[in-house]
């Protein structure tokens, strides 16, 4: 039983950092994909504003 505890806490210690970066990394990814989905909407936007699209 000890064993398997120890194996526990190597795997949960182990994993623990992880996650975290995973996250961190995703996160990151995610708001430049934002970044660049809105700087497409403002180029859109000014592109039909500059050739007289009527709203």
């Amino acid at each position: 039983m000890k064993k398997l505890l120890l194996v526990k806490e190597i795997y949960v210690e182990a994993f623990r950092d992880w996650t975290y970066r995973v996250l961190k990394k995703y996160f990151k990814m995610f708001s430049w994909l934002w970044l660049a989905l809105f700087v497409i909407t403002l180029y859109a936007f000014a592109y039909r504003l500059s050739t007289g699209f009527a709203f």
